[in-house]
C-alpha cells in the first residue's frame, strides 16, 4: 500500500486530519515549516499526529507541542517507533498516545555534553550527579550525611560550579514544561499527580537511554490507549518513509541527507542538510517515489 493510502488509512481509523512528523532531532527551527502545514490543515477538532523522533531540544519540544494545540481541540499522539528523550516531553502534550507494540519513549532528565577531547564521558546527565552520594553511601558503606558531604565536595572539585547550576536549572525548566504540557489535558487532574509524572520521568530511572514502553507511559499515569488498526499502519507508514527521511538518506558521513519530514495527505516537506552549506534546505518531495 503507498504512504498516502496509509496516510488515507490513518486518518479513517482516528477520525481526524493526521500530520506526520519525522525529526532525527528537535530544534527551534522547525517551528516556521510545521506552523505552514498546520495552516493548510486549519483548526481542527482532532488532529493525529504520527510521531517518530530521537530526542533534541527540550524547548523545540515545548513549542511545537504549543503549537500543535493552537490548531486541534484534541491532540492525538501516534507513535509506531521512536519518541525518546525530548520527543517524550512533547508527548506530555498529547491528550491521548497511541502506541504500538516497538514504541519506544524515554526518561527526560537533561544531559549536559562535555567538551570534544576530554577524557571523561562525552556528556553526563543529571540522575549521574543526584545519584553520586547515593553511590559513595551503597558501595563504602558512609552513612547519608557523610556521603553527601563528600560528595559535594568531589564534585564541587571536579565541576566548574556554575555548571552544577546549570543542571540544577535545567532539571527544574524541564519539570516546569512538562507540568506545563500536561496542564493542557489534565487540569481537572490534581497538580500533585501531574508532578508526579513529571518527577518519575525525571528521576525515576537509572539511565536516560531506558528504553520505555507504552505499559511503561501507562503505569506512570499517561493516557496511553491501544488501536491495533491504528498502530500497524502508522508501522507499515514509517516503514514506507524511510527512504525519505532518516540515516537512510545518507550514503557516507559527506553526503547530505534529509533529517527531517512534514507530512499531510496534501503536502509533502522536507529537510535536507548539508555539510558544504551552512543552512539546511527545505523541499517538497513525492512520498510514493523512492529516493
Amino acid at each position: 500500500m503507498s504512504v498516502l493510502a496509509r496516510l488515507r488509512e490513518i486518518e479513517t481509523a482516528g477520525g481526524g486530519p493526521i500530520l506526520v512528523f519525522a525529526a532525527s532531532r528537535l530544534d527551534i527551527d522547525l517551528l516556521p515549516p510545521l506552523y505552514d502545514i498546520l495552516c493548510g490543515i486549519g483548526r481542527v477538532p482532532r488532529l493525529q499526529v504520527v510521531v517518530q523522533c530521537r530526542g533534541g531540544d527540550t524547548n523545540a519540544a515545548r513549542r511545537i507541542a504549543l503549537l500543535l494545540h493552537e490548531f486541534a481541540d484534541e491532540v492525538v499522539f501516534v507513535v509506531p517507533h521512536f519518541c525518546e528523550s525530548a520527543g517524550t516531553v512533547m508527548a506530555l502534550a498529547a491528550h491521548r498516545i497511541v502506541a504500538g507494540p516497538v514504541a519506544i519513549f524515554s526518561p527526560i532528565d537533561p544531559q549536559l555534553s562535555a567538551e570534544a577531547g576530554g577524557s571523561g564521558p562525552s556528556s553526563m546527565s543529571v540522575q549521574d550527579l543526584r545519584q553520586f552520594w547515593r553511590m559513595t553511601q551503597d558501595w563504602f558503606g558512609l552513612d547519608e550525611a557523610t556521603a553527601k558531604s563528600h560528595a559535594l565536595q568531589a564534585l564541587a572539585h571536579s565541576i566548574f560550579p556554575t555548571t552544577l547550576t546549570s543542571f540544577h536549572r535545567c532539571a527544574l525548566e524541564v519539570q516546569a514544561m512538562g507540568e506545563e504540557l500536561l496542564a493542557r489535558h489534565m487540569a481537572d487532574q490534581p497538580a500533585e499527580m501531574r508532578t508526579r509524572i513529571v518527577d518519575t520521568l525525571l528521576h525515576g530511572f537509572h539511565s536516560h537511554s531506558h528504553a520505555l514502553t507504552r505499559d511503561d507511559l501507562r503505569r506512570i499515569g499517561l493516557p496511553v490507549v491501544s488501536d491495533p488498526t491504528l498502530e500497524d499502519a502508522a508501522w507499515a507508514l514509517v516503514r514506507g518513509l524511510r527512504g525519505h527521511v532518516g540515516p537512510e538518506t545518507r550514503g557516507d558521513e559527506e553526503s547530505p541527507w534529509f533529517d527531517a519530514a512534514l507530512l499531510t495527505a496534501t503536502q509533502a516537506l522536507r529537510r535536507q542538510r548539508d555539510f558544504r552549506t551552512p543552512m539546511p534546505r527545505w523541499s517538497t518531495f513525492d512520498p510514493e517515489v523512492a529516493s
